[in-house]
């Protein structure tokens, strides 16, 4: 099979290598890649939003699937374009993944069905938000409704600071994604990603993660778009993951087949356990990042057939199949990251033993021959182990051994379950 995957991050680099490792590939190409998907696939100049140019390179290359990493694409409509012109497509239609281009939709679609989530307002103006606050008390969650790279969630301790907040995204501080704001109920408890496969009827589980947000240790600073992860979540127990399956995955997956916009491709659930149960934060259509690199460690099923039988509707029947070891990742990022990063720093893996750890590119370029940063995370150094203690202790190893000298990384990535593990 001739494969196009789409995307430049560290989950596509993840996404990259787990595909060239299946017996069914004849030729992967990449758009636009990196210097690390260009080990697994031939990278390829594509201009993802010229939807036309993408299904010409899909004739022309014979391409017999196209795999869609980040969410704007999904958004855009991409996967419409090709399915009509009947490229099959790992990712959802542009319809169903409103679930994750518009907060709103998501939790009106919660509403219709009964799905646990945190109680929320929608707002389209600056007054009607500051109104809607009064409903609320502190912390205040406030969420531009749009897509905002990950970025357009904000936790605000007091009424001063969500009115400023808000006023920053009515006034266009997130772009076009705070053009409507959703406000909602603080939810306590700990967070976990869990991730299943549908081809819009058939579900099948794939795995959990934790991501870590923050991007100072202890969970202190800014959100980012994640510093690490670790899968599997243990906090998830296998009863705590029948209750996601039965009350929040089934149920969406349901109600997006009734009303016409079927569901295919990976549903990425951010989960808050609650001391109410599990309870939906938001919603991805595509694989998480970093929580994808952690995941593909696992996976020992043929990633190629998953995804085909996904685009397809041929999912019944199948099961993914995990490694019961930890996979652990580490992100380093460029100093200056989530503002604004410091790119073109060098960056040296020769110190890397072969077989230590996987070192997935998420923002890298060349330059004279040299691999240097050129975005805000660079690198997702990835290790395994019996445990999260021993896979944390092999990733942080290898990243002691990369210089990168105007990079920096959190160094307690999976801290709590190292906690419960030593007891």
């Amino acid at each position: 099979m001739n494969i196009l995957l789409l995307g430049s991050g560290g989950r596509e680099h993840a996404l990259a290598w787990a595909l060239a490792q299946s017996p069914s590939l004849t030729k992967l190409y990449a758009a636009p890649g990196n210097p690390g998907i260009a080990e697994e696939a031939e990278c390829v100049a594509l201009d993802v939003t010229d939807h036309g140019a993408v299904i010409a390179f899909c004739a022309r290359h014979a391409v017999d699937l196209v795999v869609i990493g980040p969410e704007a694409p999904l958004v855009d409509g991409l996967s419409d374009s090709l399915r009509a012109a009947g490229v099959p497509v790992f990712g959802p239609s542009q319809a169903a993944a409103q679930l994750e281009g518009s907060k709103g939709f998501t939790k009106d679609l919660c509403a219709r069905a009964g799905i646990p989530t945190a109680g929320y307002v929608r707002t389209s103006s600056l007054d009607e938000a500051r109104a809607a606050l009064a409903r609320f008390s502190p912390p205040y969650v406030l969420k531009a409704d749009g897509l905002a790279a990950g970025k357009g969630v904000v936790i605000a301790a007091s009424l001063a600071e969500a009115e400023e907040t808000l006023a920053e995204m009515f006034g266009g501080g997130f772009g076009e994604a705070g053009a409507q704001v959703v406000i909602e109920e603080f939810l306590e408890g700990e967070e976990v990603s869990f991730f299943a496969l549908t081809d819009g009827t058939t579900i099948v589980p794939f795995g959990s993660a934790q991501d870590h947000k923050r991007v100072g240790d202890g969970d202190t600073g800014p959100n980012t778009g994640g510093m690490g992860a670790y899968s599997p979540a243990r906090v998830l127990t296998p009863e705590l993951e029948a209750r996601v399956m039965a009350a929040i995955i089934e149920p969406t997956v349901r109600i997006m087949r009734a009303e016409g916009t079927p569901y295919q491709g990976v549903l990425f659930a951010g989960l808050m356990l609650t001391a109410d149960g599990p309870k939906l934060i938001e919603y991805n259509a595509r694989f998480g990042d970093p929580e994808c690199q952690v995941l593909m460690m696992r996976l020992k099923s043929d990633l190629v057939a998953l995804m085909l039988a996904c685009a397809t509707g041929t999912l019944e029947g199948t099961q993914v199949a995990l490694s019961d070891k930890t996979a652990l990742t580490v992100v380093m990022a460029a100093k200056g990251y989530p503002g604004t990063p410091e790119k073109g720093g060098a960056i040296d893996l020769s110190g890397v033993e072969p077989g230590a750890a996987k070192v997935f590119h998420a923002g890298t370029a060349m330059k004279d021959g040299a691999l240097v940063a050129a975005g805000g995370r660079v690198l997702a150094v990835t290790a395994t182990g019996a445990s999260v203690t021993e896979a944390q202790a092999r990733a942080y190893a290898a990243v002691d051994k990369i210089a990168f000298p105007s990079g920096f990384c959190r160094r307690d990535i999976g801290w709590r379950e190292v906690a419960r593990e030593r007891g």
